[in-house]
């Protein structure tokens, strides 16, 4: 990480200061979001949705590539279908918000009371998988109907106590793939592909590094048979689990009674997969990017690849830098970048030029772009970008030839630099007092700023894993898919036969 010492910053405290207060300023600082009247909940202000837009409209596009199509379900579902899969009501009973009336009607004190109990209570939906196991079930009778390939764009509710911006709070707006198939294998392979789609987007977009990776019983969801996982490090050295995707064999098709008559004439039940990211990645995003200044964003996701800042000190020169930049816009605006428009705005507003700037910089507009009468008269540009904090002037013609490139660069930049910091906050462990002493804070007042992801053999226990969790706050974040075979013979914490090299982190 970055030293805080060498200038003052935008965003106080620093992450070295104080990591998760830091995260908070940045939020605020670029306008993304704030806590709502509701406990728990948030308000996605309009640069903080315009990022989940992004990630909708290109998530979108590649679900649809791959053969789904999209639908939507009921946000209610009764607490009889949660109970039909047993493992799966035990894991999320904690957090279910529950419906019980329908009507409200003054009461004897004036206010509002529930006046009519439901037949059966409803939850509000914390996952899709048993309503829509539901009508899987009457829309399936052949192999014919097979596969069903849908996805869901929808809000959940998980009754969380405690909650932190985009990364966790009791309503998160998410997407939840589900689907359905005739063979073992095909659903396997829908998992993996899934799996894949958000390696992709998590790299290839968000700019951010993850492992791909299988869960541990302990840690899969609740009902499947495995669970796949992307992981991602964030700037205080803990994982994100940023993407999951499930397989379910038949457990929830049993529960649900999604059978078919299978090309051979005999009763079969489906084999069935789930998937689902969130709001959360902007969570991810702003941890694997941001520095003391503020908000980074990756130009593949950023609302604006570039902020126009027009000089307008010298009111007689005032009409002359705004049509310039207005044409300098339009120029900008034809180009495309990633198979899109190059987005482009001009701040108008009358404020003084360092508080415009600070403004984008906060808000983390890949390339600031400023115009003054000296600029133009050189046909010349000053450019910032936001990624390096780099500053020079460049012609006119020069940048916007270049435009597409440079913000690929930075795209590739921000991969880089955030691969490159995983790479040296992980570490290959082959004992346990070196294990603990890794996870173990070495400056009590910055407990979260030590470890990062320990990489070691172990037996695949859940007596590990609640050793560990109980005694250092680590979890096993996953079992790689490259890599994932013991490098010796002996797992690191008990002397037992390892079964596994895992990554191990603290969490979010």
């Amino acid at each position: 990480m970055e030293s805080s010492k060498k200038k003052k910053t935008a965003i106080e405290p620093t992450r070295e200061q104080d990591y998760p207060e830091w995260y908070q300023q940045v939020i605020k600082a670029a306008d993304l979001a704030e806590n709502s009247p509701v406990r728990g909940c948030m308000v996605i202000k309009p640069w903080g949705y315009s990022l989940w837009e992004n990630i909708q409209q290109n998530m979108d596009k590649m679900f649809k590539d791959t053969g789904h199509t999209n639908a939507y379900f009921p946000l209610f579902i009764p607490v009889s279908y949660l109970e039909k899969e047993a493992e799966h009501v035990e894991g999320f009973a904690k957090e279910c918000a529950v419906v019980t009336h329908s009507r409200l009607v003054p009461g004897e004190d004036g206010k509002l009371v529930p006046a009519s109990p439901l037949e059966e209570p409803l939850i509000v939906r914390p996952t899709s998988e048993t309503i829509i196991g539901e009508m899987y079930a009457r829309w399936v009778q052949s192999y014919r109907d097979l596969p069903i390939l849908i996805n869901q764009w929808a809000n959940v509710v998980r009754w969380e106590m405690r909650t932190r911006l985009f990364l966790r709070t009791a309503e998160f707006l998410w997407q939840e793939g589900h689907t359905a198939h005739a063979t073992e294998a095909e659903a396997v392979e829908e998992t993996e592909k899934m799996l894949e789609v958000y390696r992709v987007f998590a790299e290839e977009y968000m700019a951010m590094p993850v492992i791909t990776g299988l869960k541990t019983e302990g840690e899969k969801f609740p009902g499947a048979v495995n669970t796949y996982c992307i992981e991602a490090m964030m700037q205080d050295r803990k994982a994100l689990q940023a993407g999951t995707s499930h397989f379910l064999g038949q457990n929830f098709s049993k529960a649900s009674g999604i059978k078919f008559l299978s090309e051979s004439g005999v009763q079969e039940y489906a084999w069935t997969t789930s998937w689902g990211t969130s709001t959360r990645l902007i969570g991810g995003m702003i941890m694997t990017h941001s520095d003391d200044d503020g908000l980074v964003l990756p130009p593949r996701l950023a609302p604006l690849h570039v902020i126009i800042l027009p000089v307008l000190h010298d009111e007689s020169a005032k009409n002359s830098v705004l049509e310039y930049c207005e044409s300098l816009k339009k120029e900008i605006a034809a180009k495309t970048y990633a198979g899109r428009e190059v987005r482009v705005d001009i701040d108008k507003r009358d404020l003084r030029g360092g508080e415009k700037m600070w403004g984008w910089v906060k808000k983390g507009v890949p390339l600031r772009v400023e115009v003054g009468p000296r600029d133009i008269a050189k046909d010349s540009l000053f450019v910032a970008r936001r990624d390096t904090g780099e500053k020079k002037p460049v012609s006119r013609e020069e940048f916007v030839a270049n435009l597409p490139a440079l913000l690929q660069e930075i795209q590739d930049n921000l991969f880089a630099r955030a691969k490159k910091y995983r790479d040296e906050n992980s570490a290959e462990i082959t004992n346990k007092e070196d294990f603990y002493a890794y996870f173990t804070p070495k400056n009590e007042k910055k407990p979260e700023m030590h470890g990062g992801f320990a990489f070691a053999d172990y037996d695949g226990s859940e007596e590990v894993e609640d050793m560990l969790r109980k005694d250092l706050k680590v979890t096993v974040r996953c079992i790689p898919l490259e890599g994932g075979k013991p490098k010796g013979d002996k797992c690191i914490f008990t002397g037992n036969p390892a079964k596994y090299r895992a990554v191990f982190a603290k969490s979010y």
